[in-house]
């Protein structure tokens, strides 16, 4: 089971949410993956992701809080963490 990383950037004003979540994801381990809350849509932050090779899933909200799930591609343990919250 991957472990998670929560960052929450909805507070935070621009360019401070998409630096934060850079940051963390350079300290993202084998089998971890990142739960990203913002308050917009990290449009700038998907192409860096295939860049540095991470693969990401944007889950449907239940309120105005945007969700995107991060994690190193090829990181096994933490993609089946992915998967294990949409069961």
């Amino acid at each position: 089971m991957g472990v998670e990383r929560v960052l929450d950037v909805r507070c935070l004003e621009q360019p401070e949410p998409l630096l934060r979540a850079l940051a963390a994801l350079d300290d993202l381990g084998n089998g971890e993956y990142l739960r990203l809350l913002s308050n917009r849509d990290p449009v700038l932050l998907y192409p860096l992701l295939a860049q540095q090779g991470f693969a990401y899933e944007k889950p449907v909200g239940r309120d105005k809080t945007v969700e995107v799930l991060i994690w190193r591609a090829g990181d096994a343990v933490a993609e089946q963490g992915v998967r294990d919250l949409s069961a």
